[in-house]
């Protein structure tokens, strides 16, 4: 489709939400994704680059199972997580460049395949040995979590936060990297006196966080519902 909104069967309209960023690195992205979508060859469409995106997560789940066994895979983890954001972030920006929107099949491609990674992904971390399947569980739930009221407050509220805060999918992509060179070094953090596995303690503290986040921004999106649609 080439304008923002896609017309059902029925003759209703879908009308694509409003997307904000305000991530650290939101306008660094944003310049380096249209530079490379404007000069991406025609062979390479955003369907292929959803693929890649959800094939590389699938692949740092595998290597993080597989660093169990030898810790080098946590190298081919760093690997995957950059082609994971190669293709989940320019895929969209491709098809916005080329006037190629699908709003639909793009809203819903998009995020059911961050659903399949995160549970790739998090059965990896959990399989590594690195942290407790507790830990790893923790995360996932979260996310799912913080995702679904995300996708709800894109319906209702027909704004689409792709951060919350300061804190993005790259953000979290970053500390995963950071995370993985500090796994190279030690396994262990010492934490007020005791040791610790490292991504036990940043697992419960990303948790921690999303779980606080999602009460905290669903409270905020009920009480501006509430205001838009007060009882008579």
């Amino acid at each position: 489709m080439n304008t923002n909104a896609a017309m059902f069967k029925s003759g209703t309209y879908f009308h694509a939400a409003q997307r904000v960023n305000r991530s650290l690195t939101a306008h660094v992205e944003k310049r380096a994704l249209l530079w490379m979508a404007e000069r991406a060859p025609r062979w390479i469409s955003s369907d292929k680059l959803t693929v890649l995106g959800l094939t590389a997560q699938i692949g740092a789940g595998v290597c993080y199972a597989l660093a169990r066994f030898d810790e080098r895979w946590l190298l081919a983890v760093v690997l995957c997580l950059a082609l994971n954001w190669l293709g989940d972030s320019l895929d969209g920006t491709l098809a916005r460049v080329r006037r190629q929107q699908r709003p639909r099949y793009g809203f819903y491609v998009d995020h059911i395949v961050d659903i399949f990674g995160a549970v790739a992904l998090m059965t990896g971390l959990g399989a590594s040995g690195f942290l407790h399947w507790q830990t790893a569980m923790a995360m996932l739930v979260a996310f799912m979590l913080l995702s679904g009221e995300s996708y709800l407050a894109t319906y209702t509220l027909g704004c689409f936060e792709l951060s919350q805060g300061f804190f993005g999918p790259t953000e979290i992509r970053i500390l995963l990297v950071a995370g993985n060179l500090a796994l190279l070094r030690s396994p262990y953090s010492t934490l007020f006196g005791h040791s610790f596995l490292l991504f036990d303690v940043g697992g419960a503290i990303a948790a921690v966080s999303m779980f606080a986040t999602a009460i905290i921004v669903a409270m905020r999106h009920t009480a501006e519902l509430y205001r838009q649609e007060p009882l008579p």
